[in-house]
């Protein structure tokens, strides 16, 4: 009876081991979620007839996943337009109205990407979609990843502003207002 009791117990034991799945080989953990904290930024330049300016969003929301080591993880970033700022009331006024950010209207920008690259130099590309206006069009992010404690990315894009429709009617002279606006962010990061 022992003997029948103690086979009975190895093929049920032999049989509960044989049904556990088995983990793929040489998957790696998914990247740690980070969200960035006090001293990121969010920023844009740009000029109107031969004069610079610089911009900045006060209010965004971030959720960065990344593993340098793989070049794999997901960026999802949502932007408050109407927090644009770009130290000129009148200005500012007419790039929160309908002919630029519209952000009455669409008060939200998005930017996710979930491909990347490595470059030769160290720095990566996100190829990543905006969605801004209602309009959504890839627009690659070349940023520098640097590991710690508290993470930091410092990345760098530009965008096509009349492909999203921003400046548009008489603003859409890009001898007066060019259609690039360079777009720069540095997040200092930490756990979600």
């Amino acid at each position: 009876m022992r003997l029948l009791l103690a086979t009975l117990l190895a093929l049920t034991t032999a049989g509960a081991v044989a049904a556990a799945p088995a983990a793929p080989p040489g998957a790696a953990p998914a990247p740690r979620a980070f969200t960035h904290g006090p001293g990121s930024m969010l920023g844009f330049s740009s000029s109107y007839d031969g004069e610079s300016f610089d911009g900045r969003f006060d209010r965004f929301s971030t959720r960065i996943a990344f593993d340098p080591a793989t070049a794999t993880g997901r960026f999802e970033v949502g932007i408050d337009l109407a927090s644009a700022r770009t130290e000129n009331d009148e200005r500012d006024e007419v790039l929160l109205g309908e002919e630029f950010f519209n952000a009455l209207a669409v008060p939200q920008a998005r930017y996710e990407a979930s491909a990347f690259r490595r470059l030769p130099d160290g720095r990566f590309v996100a190829d990543g979609t905006l969605t801004l206006r209602g309009v959504t069009r890839k627009v690659p992010l070349t940023f520098r990843w640097t590991t710690g404690a508290a993470p930091t990315l410092d990345g760098t894009a530009t965008v096509p502003r009349l492909a999203f429709n921003v400046g548009t009617g008489d603003w859409d002279d890009t001898e007066a207002l060019p259609d690039d606006v360079a777009v720069r962010t540095r997040l200092v990061l930490r756990p979600q």
